[in-house]
């Protein structure tokens, strides 16, 4: 959460600022700012809105400079007002912007105050800025480096400072920054795509690294204060402006989109190979005994859905953990199990805590599942599985879920035929469904019309319960989880046969509960669950295969789906679950796209 833009160059960097602002906007937009140096004093611009505002603000100023910083901001510590919004100043000579938190902000807050610095705002954010300024003795770098030795937690700064032009000075840890290399000009930012346009060259930091930007170069040292060259690789970060095209939000074109990524992630391969996930796999897949899948919201509930395929197909052992639980409790290690860790953006900071942790207990094979080939976490596993499902604009993740399914399907059949377990013709068929799969979504697609119709009496409702069992009740969590984000009603999800140990006793006709129905061998008990609620009066909103035989009535409303599709069901069951959510949110005039106290990539624990 939160993204940081810098530039040194000899132009105007203030329109560069802006625009990086704009596409990293998805990581947090309860404020933004931008801070030059014009005429050798800093000068910021700040706004309490979206950089659309901030953009107007700097027009109507004419802010300008050579040397700048720039954030948009998720609010940790304190509320998104004015005061909190990045970047924070210290006594008008040094401006910062900062993403992360700092764990020991309070002792060091006392300890400035003692030394006369006044605290403006809530932020842990202002303590690092009056650190640096406490320990400035006209080296902005040495400084920069004195100062994070003293802070604990995570954090991705970028400094400048009055006295010296021309520089900025940035650090990581634990959170994502990059150096972008330019012809006599430099940048620094949380992200590639920031800089897509001014330089296609970059340098990924490395946990402690510190780096000083100048005109003529750039200067790194790791933790210890050592010089560190880093690779400098060439990215193509596409950062061309993303159309809506016929659909109102990001939200609903990524629905419509999952056809196309879909299509675009399944490998082209005629059979599933492990090399498919790096050139070591094949010799390792073999070996491994179990699984640990590690992933956080959407990308955990995807984990859930692929533990039933893992354990069904590859008839192997696997364990899924919410990775911001998974590190602070005692596990036992298995040096043979593969740890799987999935995430969007491959930034997650809980993700990849909890991937370093399994690391440091001696889990020595991991893979990542991830939408992003340049992301710390495909550079921290030994293998890799690329999802191919574009940008995702949207805070709610759809289509980036549809495609790690893809990939953990195809995952569970990789190990399957390793084991033995798959046939040719088990293969054969397998890879006939997967490529068949952009069509039947397009049917699911189409049905549209009939989940707007619902979506209208959903939207005056303030909590819901979604229903599914076995394969499908990962799908239900989805589902649930999507409703929330977007709509802000309360809505929960359970396995549909833990009704009557609890739940049963929320139901009421204003109460509305929807059932993912597919036609698998939980089906008939599905059944008797829609009976227990259609006689406590519930209303049930039931999404069901075409040959389920159930039928609209009196409290049951019924959308058929057109196909039952096997083990792969619930790629195709959750998509109607995503557009009744989209709709419910579009009823309600909910900001879809940005919705309230969220953020694309979750880079803070």
């Amino acid at each position: 959460m939160c993204g940081i833009v810098g530039a040194v160059a000899q132009r105007n960097i203030v329109s560069v600022l802006i625009e990086g602002l704009r596409r990293l906007e998805y990581r947090g937009y309860d404020s933004c700012g931008v801070a030059v140096l014009a005429n050798g004093e800093p000068r910021r611009a700040r706004s309490v809105a979206r950089v659309a505002d901030l953009d107007e603000q700097v027009r109507d100023t004419k802010l300008a400079g050579e040397t700048g910083i720039a954030h948009t901001r998720w609010a940790t510590h304190g509320a998104p007002v004015t005061d909190n919004a990045h970047p924070i100043f210290s006594r008008d000579t040094l401006a910062i912007v900062h993403n992360g938190i700092i764990e020991n902000y309070e002792p060091l807050r006392e300890m400035l105050r003692g030394k006369g610095y006044e605290f403006v705002s809530q932020t842990d954010t202002e303590v690092i800025a009056h650190l640096i300024h406490s320990l400035y003795r006209g080296d902005l770098f040495a400084a920069v480096r004195e100062t994070v030795r003293q802070l604990h937690g995570a954090y991705a700064i970028a400094v400048l400072h009055k006295d010296q032009p021309h520089t900025v000075v940035g650090a990581r840890q634990g959170s994502p920054l990059v150096v972008g290399l330019g012809d006599g000009e430099n940048f620094l930012a949380s992200d590639a795509l920031a800089l897509a346009g001014s330089t296609d060259r970059f340098i990924f930091l490395e946990e402690g690294d510190v780096c000083e930007l100048k005109l003529d170069g750039v200067r790194i040292v790791d933790r210890d204060g050592e010089p560190a060259p880093r690779e400098v690789r060439q990215v193509a970060a596409y950062g061309g402006a993303v159309e809506l095209g016929p659909y109102r939000h990001f939200m609903q074109k990524e629905i419509f989109e999952q056809p196309r990524a879909i299509s675009d992630t399944i490998p082209q391969a005629d059979a599933f190979d492990p090399s498919l996930f790096g050139d070591d796999a094949p010799k390792v897949f073999g070996k491994i005994d179990s699984l640990l899948i590690l992933a956080c919201g959407t990308s955990y509930y995807s984990g859930l859905t692929a533990k039933y395929w893992l354990e069904s197909i590859a008839k192997i052992p696997t364990q899924v953990e919410i990775a911001s639980e998974y590190r602070y409790r005692d596990s036992v290690p298995n040096p043979n199990a593969l740890v799987v860790v999935i995430s969007q953006s491959g930034e997650t900071a809980d993700t990849l805590a909890a991937l370093k942790h399994a690391q440091s207990l001696g889990h020595v094979h991991t893979l990542s599942v991830c939408n992003v080939g340049t992301s710390a976490m495909v550079r921290q596993t030994e293998f890799t599985f690329l999802t191919h499902a574009g940008r995702e604009i949207g805070v709610a993740s759809t289509k980036a879920f549809t495609t790690q399914l893809v990939a953990l399907f195809v995952l569970a059949l990789t190990l399957a035929r390793i084991r033995g377990h798959l046939s040719d013709a088990q293969e054969s068929s397998y890879l006939k469904q997967l490529r068949h799969l952009p069509a039947a979504l397009n049917s699911v697609l189409a049905l549209e019309p009939q989940i707007i119709a619902w979506s209208e009496e959903f939207s005056r409702k303030e909590n819901a319960l979604f229903l599914g069992r076995g394969l499908h009740y990962p799908i239900a969590l989805e589902g649930a989880l999507k409703l929330k984000e977007i709509s802000y009603i309360h809505a929960e999800a359970y396995p549909a046969g833990e009704l009557k140990h609890g739940p049963l006793a929320l139901v009421t006709e204003a109460m509305p509960v929807v059932t993912v129905a597919p036609n698998d061998a939980l089906l008939e008990k599905l059944k008797s669950n829609i009976q227990e609620v259609r006689a406590r009066g519930g209303q049930l909103y039931v999404f069901a295969d075409s040959d389920t035989r159930i039928v609209n009535a009196e409290g049951l409303h019924v959308i058929r789906m057109p196909e039952h599709y096997g083990l792969l069901s619930p790629i195709l069951h959750v998509v109607p679950l995503q557009l009744l959510a989209y709709h419910t949110a579009c009823a309600r005039g909910t900001d879809v796209d940005k919705p309230r106290n969220l953020a694309k990539s979750v880079t803070v624990e």
